[in-house]
């Protein structure tokens, strides 16, 4: 079988090569034998082709694809949560999952409603991410308003549906006027292409309410115009670096209105959140797949074989939904 990886750093698509790796053997103790069905393409796989994700780049060669969701083919000894043709989330186990099959450690995976494949494919990262933002830095009230960029994105529309959903208002902020009527149909309450005088078409579109959270994607002077949106007293809390400059946030904002710049990594809360927390957490999120509340946009998908071609869709700033690749096609 062949799986994906990269011995040099660079742009995704010119990088990632396919290498024949043997098919894994049994699993033994403690171990499940999976068939991974669908992963989705996420900014930080882009960006730890490039080099650029985590505090450190990754000794090189790196094995590719983090989010997945697959099938158990085969327990091992000592597994009993687990059964074969149960669903679980790859991404909890190890990255290297753009490949058809992989051995997992089982004490950490969990089975997933059975519903839709390419929706479970994008639970992994992206709608958490969404959920715990708007959940652990600020308590908000019904009317609250939230103000994001990057509101097309995957975590963008999760933010939408999970705050109509619980009775907050959203402002997302995107880059291209087309992207405004499609996140309006998702339930979006305002929808503002970014610029200098965001701050003021804020207020403007709010009736002078500002925002009591900011969710930040793309970081650099879009991270001073989320702040200079925001209530006295609130967060911005960052999540990634689309622009790739530094947040920048004005001293003023900081130090006379309160405004606090905090960063969300979804690694350091599986680090340290209890895994019944963790399970419950993606059951619920699982509910609401299965139940119609909430989905993600699919652009396409790709099999293994045209990585390249799914890396370089992937990467258009464009885009409409996500990029999925299926290694079992």
């Amino acid at each position: 079988m062949h799986a994906a990886r990269y011995s040099a750093f660079g742009p995704a698509h010119e990088v990632v090569e396919l290498v024949e790796v043997p098919d894994p053997a049994a699993p033994g103790a403690g171990e499940v034998l999976l068939e991974i069905e669908r992963s989705s393409i996420n900014p930080a796989d882009l960006l730890g082709f490039e080099g650029r994700y985590g505090a450190v780049p990754p000794k090189l060669p790196v094995w590719a694809g983090g989010e997945a969701v697959a099938r158990v083919l085969q327990t091992g000894e000592g597994v009993s949560h687990l059964k074969v043709g149960d669903r679980v989330l790859a991404l909890l186990a190890a990255r290297g999952n753009w490949r058809p099959r992989t051995i997992a450690p089982a004490a950490r995976l969990f089975a997933l409603p059975d519903t839709d494949l390419d929706q479970l494919a994008m639970l992994g990262v992206n709608p958490p991410t969404a959920w715990l933002m708007l959940h652990e830095f600020v308590t908000l009230a019904p009317g609250d308003w939230v103000i994001q960029n990057a509101g097309n994105s995957a975590v963008g529309q999760s933010v939408i549906q999970f705050s109509k959903k619980l009775g907050w208002r959203t402002i997302s902020v995107v880059r291209q006027s087309n992207q405004i009527e499609p996140l309006k149909k998702l339930g979006a309450d305002v929808v503002l292409v970014d610029g200098p005088d965001l701050a003021a078409r804020v207020l403007q579109a709010t009736n002078g309410i500002r925002p009591r959270l900011g969710i930040d994607a793309v970081a650099g002077e879009s991270t001073r115009r989320l702040a200079q949106s925001l209530a006295d007293g609130s967060p911005v809390v960052n999540y990634g670096l689309l622009s790739g400059q530094p947040c920048a946030v004005e001293a003023s904002d900081v130090v006379f209105r309160g405004i606090v710049l905090r960063g969300f990594w979804l690694a350091s809360w599986f680090a340290t959140a209890p895994l019944a927390a963790q399970h419950a957490l993606y059951q619920q999120l699982g509910t609401m797949i299965s139940d119609g509340s909430f989905k993600i946009e699919v652009e396409a998908v790709y099999p293994l074989a045209r990585i390249r071609e799914a890396l370089a869709h992937a990467a258009r700033p464009s885009r409409g939904g996500k990029v999925l690749i299926a290694p079992n096609a």
